[in-house]
C-alpha cells in the first residue's frame, strides 16, 4: 500500500512559507556567520581592529596581519552584514567598545571567543552523530581533541579571572577563613585547571588537587602550572589516582561538569565521602529549569544549547552505554537538589550569583 508523500500546495498560505523558508536560512545564515567569527578569531583580525582603535580600510587591516586583501574585504562584509564589526560610509570598519569586549578582550568576563574556537570540532561530530542517533552511544570531550579543551578553557576563565575569588568564594560560608589558613581542596572536572590554579595562587596555605578524565585538558593544566610556579596545586587523573573516599576533604569545587558526566549520581556520592564532616561543595553548572516548555518559553538561548547538548554535553554525558545523559539543560536546580540529597547531602543553597549561563549552590554534609 502506498502512500503520497507530495505536498498539497492547496494548504500552503503563501506569506507563511516565505517566513518559514526565511526563518529557517536565518539559521544556516548564524552558522555560516558563527564560522566566520571563527575565522576572524582565528586569524586575528578582531585583535587587529581592536588595537588599531580607528577604523580601517580592508587594505589597511589584511596588510596589518600580512592577509590577502580581497579575503579580508569580503569577510568584514559578512561581518558588518550581520552587525558583528561596524562599517561606515567609506567602507572602513571596526569594532565598537562592546564588540571588542566579546570579541577581543580575553580579560573581559564577557569574552565570547571559547565556543568559536572549538567550532570546526563541534561542527565535525556531526559526521559522527548519525551512528550515535542509531546506537545511543556519544563521544567523550577528548573526541574534541585539544582545540575542545582549550576552546572551553577560553570559555570559562576570563569569568572566573574576574568573580571567583572576590565574589564567588566570599559568598560562600565560611571559605574565606578556611583557605587563609589552609584547607584541602580538590576541583573535580578541573578542565585545564585555571580556577585551581587561581585559588592556589591566593591561599598559599592550603593545597588544591585538580582532577578530570580528559588528557588534552590536564595536559594543558600541566603545562599551565609549570608557567605558574604555584607550588601547592597538583592534576590528576582520577582513573590512576582516584579522589579521597576518607571524609579529608574541606573544599570540593564543580565548575560546569556535572550534567557532563556518565554517571553524576556516582559521582556525587563519590564526593560525598570525600568531604569532612563540616566541608563544603561549590556546585557551578548550567542555568535550567525543570521542563522543555520552560526552558524554551524563559531562555532565549534554548535552541543553542539544546544543539550543542546533542553535539557535546549530552554526547560526553551518553559516552558510556549506561551514561545518565542529562544534556546541557538536563540538570535544573530541583534536580541538583535532589541527586544530591539522594548522595548523602543534607544541606544546599542556591547563591544570589549573577551569571548569563550558570548557577551557583553551596552544598554540605
Amino acid at each position: 500500500m502506498s502512500h503520497d508523500t507530495t505536498v498539497d500546495d492547496t494548504t500552503i498560505d503563501p506569506d507563511k512559507l516565505k517566513m518559514f523558508s526565511f526563518q529557517v536560512f536565518t539559521k544556516l545564515e548564524g552558522a555560516v556567520t558563527a564560522g566566520m567569527i571563527h575565522l576572524g578569531d582565528c586569524l586575528g583580525l578582531y585583535a587587529a581592529l581592536k588595537q588599531a582603535g580607528v577604523a580601517l580600510s580592508t587594505h589597511e587591516l589584511a596588510a596589518s596581519l600580512q592577509l590577502h586583501e580581497r579575503w579580508v574585504r569580503e569577510w568584514a562584509y559578512n561581518q558588518a552584514a550581520a552587525r558583528i564589526i561596524d562599517c561606515d560610509a567609506d567602507e572602513r570598519f571596526s569594532l565598537s567598545p562592546e564588540a571588542a569586549a566579546v570579541l577581543a578582550s580575553p580579560e573581559h568576563p564577557a569574552y565570547g571567543m571559547g565556543m568559536f574556537h572549538r567550532l570546526p570540532q563541534t561542527m565535525a561530530t556531526l559526521d559522527d552523530m548519525p551512528e550515535s542517533f542509531r546506537t545511543g552511544i556519544g563521544y567523550n570531550y577528548d573526541s574534541h581533541g585539544c582545540a575542545g579543551a582549550i576552546g572551553i578553557e577560553r570559555s570559562f576563565e576570563p569569568w572566573n579571572k574576574t568573580f571567583l575569588l572576590p565574589v564567588v568564594l566570599p559568598a560562600l560560608d565560611g571559605i574565606g577563613d578556611l583557605l587563609r589558613n589552609g584547607a584541602v581542596v580538590a576541583d573535580v572536572g578541573c578542565g585545564a585547571g585555571g580556577a585551581v590554579l587561581l585559588m592556589a595562587g591566593a591561599f598559599p596555605r592550603s593545597t588544591f588537587a585538580g582532577y578530570d578524565i580528559s588528557h588534552h585538558a590536564l595536559d594543558r593544566a600541566a603545562t599551565k602550572l609549570a608557567e605558574s610556579g604555584v607550588g601547592n596545586a597538583s592534576f590528576h587523573d582520577p582513573r590512576q589516582t582516584p579522589l579521597a573516599a576518607d571524609h579529608s576533604v574541606d573544599f570540593i569545587t564543580t565548575f560546569d561538569c556535572i550534567h557532563d558526566m556518565t554517571h553524576p549520581q556516582q559521582m556525587m556520592e563519590a564526593l560525598r565521602a570525600a568531604i569532612t564532616p563540616d566541608g563544603t561543595w561549590l556546585l557551578v553548572d548550567i542555568k535550567a529549569h525543570d521542563t522543555f516548555m520552560e526552558n524554551a518559553r524563559k531562555n532565549p538561548m534554548a535552541p543553542l544549547m539544546y544543539g550543542i547538548s546533542v553535539l557535546s554535553c549530552m554526547s560526553s554525558a551518553l559516552s558510556a552505554p549506561d551514561g545518565a545523559g542529562l544534556g546541557t539543560l538536563g540538570f535544573s536546580e530541583n534536580t541538583a537538589r535532589e541527586m544530591a540529597a539522594k548522595a548523602g547531602f543534607s544541606r544546599f543553597r542556591k547563591l544570589d550569583i549573577d551569571h548569563s549561563v550558570n548557577a551557583f549552590y553551596e552544598v554540605k554534609p
